[in-house]
């Protein structure tokens, strides 16, 4: 949830380094009607109205809220023994329902994350934004979808054994799985990210190493980012 929201923001802050203020605003003030992604892309936005971007930021932002709880009540229905992964996705156990809103929180999540980039990708031409997109969004899609293939065939295609249940062998190819994709997504990720973007320019002062780690800890922007957009949709303003 965290990298999927500040990967937005970092798209954000690409898009507003090529406009007058440093403002994403300005940027998107430029753009005509534009269709939607697919499957939606027989409709299309408009991007300047003021809704558009609290409405983007508010699609991705949103699993950052609902991605802890629907852990923290995983945790309470497991301790009252109302979860039962093992069972699937039974409609009496808690888990098939905190699977579903999962799978749509963070789908809508994703959707956000790919109109903001099909709008703004020539803003973000030579900052090699298709291959950084890919690397979190197919990270986020493979890691997510297959758990929740996975977790589909347990007990329908994946049969227990004599020593493993179905959650067990279920649970090991995804890890098994992940395992291997991650391989391929690291040599990705040094590509896409290269450093060569980060390097300092001769002549400037290097940053000191406590303010980059206090931003990697620091969620007070999504806190922002959040109630922004909340604030938007019930006032207007």
């Amino acid at each position: 949830a965290v990298t999927l929201s500040a990967f937005l923001l970092l798209l954000i802050e690409y898009v507003a380094a090529t406009a007058s203020g440093h403002k994403a605003e300005n940027a998107i003030a430029r753009k005509d009607k534009h269709p939607l992604p697919l499957p939606f892309c027989c409709w299309r936005y408009r991007p300047t109205k003021p809704y558009f971007m609290f409405t983007v930021k508010w699609a991705v932002l949103q699993y950052v809220i609902f991605r802890p709880l629907i852990s923290i009540i995983g945790i309470i229905c497991q301790k009252y023994d109302v979860l039962c992964e093992s069972a699937g996705f039974s409609v009496h156990y808690a888990n098939v329902y905190l699977e579903a809103v999962d799978f749509v929180s963070i789908t809508f999540a994703l959707y956000g994350l790919l109109v903001f980039y099909g709008l703004m990708s020539e803003e973000l031409q030579g900052r090699r934004p298709l291959a950084k997109f890919m690397c979190i969004k197919l990270i986020v899609m493979f890691t997510f979808y297959q758990s929740f293939v996975f977790n589909a065939l347990e007990g329908r295609v994946i049969k227990e054994t004599t020593y493993w249940t179905a959650t067990n062998i279920a649970d090991g190819l995804n890890a098994l799985t992940i395992c291997i994709e991650m391989i391929i997504f690291a040599g990705l990720m040094m590509w896409a990210y290269t450093p060569a973007e980060y390097k300092r320019k001769s002549g400037i002062s290097p940053t000191s190493i406590w303010r980059p780690l206090w931003d990697s800890i620091n969620y007070s922007d999504f806190a922002r980012e959040i109630w922004g957009s909340l604030h938007f949709f019930f006032t207007g303003k």
